[in-house]
Formats: C-alpha cells, structure tokens, sequence
C-alpha cells in the first residue's frame, strides 16, 4: 500500500506541479488558447490557483519524504481535492462537460491519497 500511494503521490504531485506553473507564469491570453476558463477569471485569481496547484503539488511529496511535518501531505492531498471539486462546479456551469471527467479523476486520487496517509 505505501508503494502505491507514493506512485500516486509523485503521480499527482508531479501534474500539478506542472499545471500549476503554467497557469502561475504565462500570460492569461497565452493560457486561454487552451483554457477557456481562465478569460472567466481575473488574472491574479488564474495566477493564485496555479501557486496553490504548486504548494498542493509539493506538498503531496515533501513532508512525506522529508519526514519533516508529515501531516501535511494528507492535507495538501485534500486541499487538491477541494480545488478540483470546485473545478467540477465551475466546468458544470460553464457546460465544460469533457472537462469534468480530468477534474473527477484528479480529485479522486486526491482523495485516494488523503485517506491512505491519515
């Protein structure tokens, strides 16, 4: 089980890491070509999603590896979980349906690792 939670872990943390950067360094017009979602936000919320996307993501693997606090690897795993559920939310409204699914699974394997490492 430790096994497979750390796959998911470097998994999760790795995409997000690298989500995140995107959406914390590019320009918003750059980012809309593939996401529609970013002209529904300003862009200093686009930027504050994509730093929380990287805390979450470093979070998923550092204190867990480190052994230096722990306990915030199951919380940044459930913060993520909560940033995709309101990703799901938003997609819904906007009637972004194929994107819900990438946002479900995130989650779930989010939620996969929060309770494996509680």
């Amino acid at each position: 089980m430790n096994v497979f939670l750390w796959v998911l872990q470097v998994l999760l943390g790795v995409a997000f890491l690298g989500a995140g950067a995107m959406k914390a360094s590019q320009p918003v017009e750059k980012l809309g070509k593939n996401m529609t979602w970013v002209h529904r936000y300003s862009p200093g919320t686009v930027r504050f999603i994509g730093v929380t996307e990287i805390l979450g993501g470093l979070g998923l693997i550092l204190p867990w590896a480190t052994g230096i606090a722990p306990i915030l690897t199951p919380l940044a795993a459930t913060g993520l979980a909560v940033i995709m559920l309101l990703a799901v939310v938003d997609h819904a409204r906007a009637k972004e349906y194929p994107m819900i699914g990438v946002n479900v699974l995130l989650g779930a394997l989010a939620v996969i690792i929060a309770i494996g490492r509680f």
